[in-house]
C-alpha cells in the first residue's frame, strides 16, 4: 500500500509481520521504519519497486496436475501481469526437481521461475 503525499510518500513495509508505516521523502530519507530492513524497503520501494511472484504452472505425467513455482529473485512489479501471461502457457512434465529451472531469465531479467516442490 503507498500512497503520496506532497513530496512524500507513505507504505507499510511488508518485509515482516509488524508492518511499519513508512514515510519516504523526495530526498529518500525513511522514516517509521523499526529496522535496516525497512529503511532498505522503502527507498526501493520508491526507485524500483519489485516482487517475488510465486504462482503455478501445468504439470503432465503425474496425478498432481499443478506445479507450484516461484520466481528465483524480485522482479520488476511492472513485469508481474506479463510474467502470468507467460506461466498460462508453460507446460512441465514430471518428474521435475526442487528448484528446478522452470524458465531460465525470464523476461530479460537475472531472475529464473523455478519449481518450488519435487514430483516425481
Amino acid at each position: 500500500m503507498s500512497e503520496k503525499m506532497e513530496g512524500k510518500t507513505e507504505l507499510i513495509c511488508i518485509v515482516c509481520p509488524r508492518g511499519c508505516h513508512l514515510v519516504v521523502d523526495e530526498n529518500l530519507n525513511v522514516t517509521g521504519n523499526t529496522c535496516k530492513r525497512g529503511e532498505v524497503y522503502g527507498k526501493n520501494e520508491v526507485t524500483n519497486p519489485t516482487r517475488t511472484v510465486t504462482s503455478t504452472v501445468q504439470l503432465d505425467g503425474s496425478a498432481v496436475t499443478r506445479l507450484p513455482v516461484k520466481t528465483s529473485q524480485p522482479i520488476p512489479k511492472g513485469k508481474i501481469f506479463e510474467l502470468m501471461a507467460e506461466l498460462v502457457k508453460v507446460h512441465v512434465t514430471a518428474p521435475v526437481e526442487m528448484n528446478q529451472v522452470i524458465l531460465p531469465h525470464v523476461l530479460g531479467t537475472d531472475a529464473d521461475v523455478v519449481a518450488t516442490r519435487a514430483v516425481r
